[in-house]
């Protein structure tokens, strides 16, 4: 079987699922060092906040948004797949919330430096999660379609594109959550450091993978 001109293998779809996974493993750290949200998420949970709108369905409307940005971006490049992002956005729910409960056999941050680790670990854990699941180029998640959707039309990396995207991520969720909360929200140290380190991270990652295999994994892949 193929899916975007390639062989749906075994590996694709373990490296997909595990990617994704790993994510919101990131994800379920960021929540639990309660120094702020991942950037990734930031925006939903600061929806949630505000209009008690339930975190799942926030989370639909951020990533159908995103693809309608995609669409205007990428125009006669658009494939009929992305539309799919939408319903992965489905499976990262669940994931995020099977992550979230692993985090209750782990003792809450009682310091400021064991805090600091968690934001660490979400950092160490999204990026790895992207350099696995992206280059699989099966159905990227929204927030990561439009960032590869970004890196292709204005020709930059997908690293500096995804350092850019998450701060614009982050301010926006700081906007609204002051604008109608008046205090920052989902937004916390923790965010900051995700939205300003996840690209690096992801970078040094893929140096490190290329320093021991010889491979170049392409980040571009739509």
């Amino acid at each position: 079987m193929e899916f975007s001109g390639e062989e749906l293998t075994f590996k694709r779809i373990f490296n997909y699922i595990f990617g994704l996974f790993l994510i919101t493993l990131g994800v379920a750290f960021s929540i639990k060092s309660d120094l702020g949200s991942a950037p990734v998420s930031s925006i939903p949970y600061a929806m949630n906040l505000i209009w008690a709108i339930e975190i799942g369905v926030a989370t639909f409307i951020f990533h159908a948004f995103l693809v309608a940005i995609e669409l205007l971006l990428l125009r006669r490049d658009f494939k009929p797949k992305h539309f799919l992002q939408v319903f992965v956005g489905v499976l990262f729910g669940a994931f995020t919330s099977f992550s979230v409960s692993l985090m209750y056999f782990i003792p809450s941050a009682d310091s400021l430096w064991v805090a600091l680790i968690m934001s660490l670990l979400s950092i160490f854990f999204i990026a790895l999660g992207l350099f696995f699941y992206v280059p699989t180029n099966i159905v990227p998640l929204s927030v990561e379609g439009v960032t590869q959707a970004i890196a292709i039309v204005t020709k930059r990396p997908f690293s500096l594109i995804k350092i850019c995207f998450d701060v614009t991520i982050v301010a926006s969720a700081l906007i609204l959550s002051y604008v109608f909360l008046g205090n920052f929200g989902s937004v916390g140290i923790g965010t900051i450091l995700g939205a300003l380190f996840i690209g690096p991270t992801v970078k040094l990652i893929h140096k490190i993978n290329h320093i021991i295999t010889g491979e170049h994994v392409n980040l571009k892949k739509m």
